[in-house]
């Protein structure tokens, strides 16, 4: 019987090994001893025994995990199943489940068959909980809670282990494999000013200096081979006794490019509704940036600077959005003792018409020397800093305090360097944050070039 069991997955418990055990001494004492009192006293632990076994099971418990959605955004709500079913003939005496959770899942609501059970604060789901399993049914544990931060987070895997024969046989641990959550960062709402450095595509939203057929009046000329005729302007043509055309601007895309710096880590992440790091701040700001630029019919793509330099290639459209929040999930902060792949940052990757949004703790000098020479290089560089305002100070006596104080004038330093370079940098506020910014850079843009004498 026992390899027959363990064959089938189920194995004898403690309770088991007592009975039979208990049993076997009271039966040798009495032989020995010739004692029929103790016949006596070994036989309900043996007709137990036996009647409980008469009763075991053959099939192993079925577990099912199941995610209501598995496609989330930060803050929102989350529900997952763990189905425990009993297939065999027998009913389940005991059923543990248990659940494994990814810390930015906080499972708040625990229940079996509706009955909820709150365990925000002891402990979540990654507990063990009880049922019994009649035969031929199944059982639910309901599990709900809030998606806390971004990234791709697993729920399970989850496992069962069922008692039955009045507890003489337990089986082996049943576990499903873990289900992946994509939960993509919350946008924060952001608006920047239409005015682009230069619009370089073949259509857009964006007004450019090259004549055109767009919907912006650049004034009057002689009409020409070519002109349409609905744009013969005739007052003026009446006029002048000869036919003049409205000249029109013409209306382009812009490609932007938002580059983030993953060269450091600092901060504590507190999820959608805590304390944001240096990554949350990157990740959310290039989400809010590329949507943004996306809905105006603009060319985003995204670069990562840092040891991997993931690459997302320019595009437009709603497509381009969900690859772009699909391209985030996959960002981690990574430290380098080597120059991250300098040659990437080549005129083949970066356009000289792009707008280059980089987004950088600055906490590295080789960032800032990235920064420097993208700007020396001809391109629209903007610098959103992402390092948190409420950076706490070192707690260490000694020395620890004077050196953050010294670690920060260093970077305002740094900073101050960069904007003499042409480099604007900003901190990220949400909405308007680069309204200004991006409005100057414009109008360095635009303006006349000195020529040579």
């Amino acid at each position: 019987m026992d390899r027959a069991d363990a064959a089938n997955g189920w194995a004898p418990t403690w309770a088991l090994g007592r009975a039979v055990l208990l049993t076997g001494v009271l039966l040798v004492a009495a032989v020995l001893l010739g004692r029929i009192d103790l016949v006596v006293l070994a036989t309900p632990f043996a007709l137990g025994t036996a009647y409980a076994l008469r009763r075991r099971p053959a099939a192993l418990p079925e577990l099912e995990l199941a995610v209501g959605d598995t496609h989330l955004v930060e803050g929102a709500p989350l529900a997952a199943t763990v189905a425990v079913a009993n297939p065999d003939l027998v009913g389940y005496d005991l059923a543990v489940v248990r659940t494994r959770m990814s810390r930015w899942l906080r499972v708040e609501q625990v229940g079996f068959g509706g009955a909820g059970l709150d365990v925000s604060r002891s402990g979540g789901a990654d507990r063990p909980f009880v049922t019994s399993v009649p035969r031929g049914s199944a059982v639910d544990l309901e599990l709900t809670g809030t998606a806390l931060r971004w990234g791709r987070h697993p729920i399970g895997p989850a496992g069962v282990r069922v008692a039955a024969a009045d507890g003489l046989l337990v089986s082996r641990a049943v576990i499903t494999e873990p289900i992946r959550a994509r939960v993509y960062p919350r946008t924060e709402p952001f608006d920047a000013v239409e005015a682009m450095p230069r619009a370089a595509g073949l259509v857009g939203a964006h007004r450019s200096r090259r004549p055109g057929e767009g919907g912006e009046l650049a004034g009057v000329r002689v009409f020409a081979p070519g002109d349409r005729l609905r744009r013969i302007d005739w007052r003026v043509s009446l006029r002048a006794r000869q036919l003049h055309v409205a000249a029109t601007l013409s209306d382009r895309d812009a490609e932007v490019v938002v580059l983030l710096d993953v060269l450091a880590e600092a901060g504590r992440s507190g999820g959608v509704n805590g304390t944001a790091s240096v990554l949350d701040t990157t990740v959310r700001a290039a989400a809010a940036i590329a949507e943004h630029y996306l809905h105006r019919g603009d060319r985003v793509s995204m670069l990562e600077y840092g040891p991997a330099a993931r690459r997302l290639r320019p595009a437009t459209g709603r497509r381009q959005y969900l690859t772009v929040l699909e391209w985030l999930l996959d960002v981690q902060a990574e430290s380098s003792p080597h120059e991250p792949y300098d040659q990437v940052f080549g005129p083949q990757v970066l356009s000289s018409d792009a707008l280059v949004v980089v987004l950088t703790p600055l906490l590295d000098e080789r960032s800032a020397q990235m920064l420097a020479r993208l700007a020396r290089g001809g391109r629209f560089v903007v610098a959103v800093d992402t390092l948190p305002g409420e950076l706490s100070m070192p707690k260490e006596r000694g020395w620890a305090e004077v050196a953050y104080r010294l670690w920060r004038l260093d970077r305002d330093t740094m900073i101050g360097q960069l904007r003499e370079h042409g480099v604007p940098v900003v901190r990220w506020a949400g909405a308007g944050s680069l309204d200004e910014v991006l409005r100057d850079v414009s109008r360095l843009a635009t303006a006349p070039k000195a020529g040579l004498r």
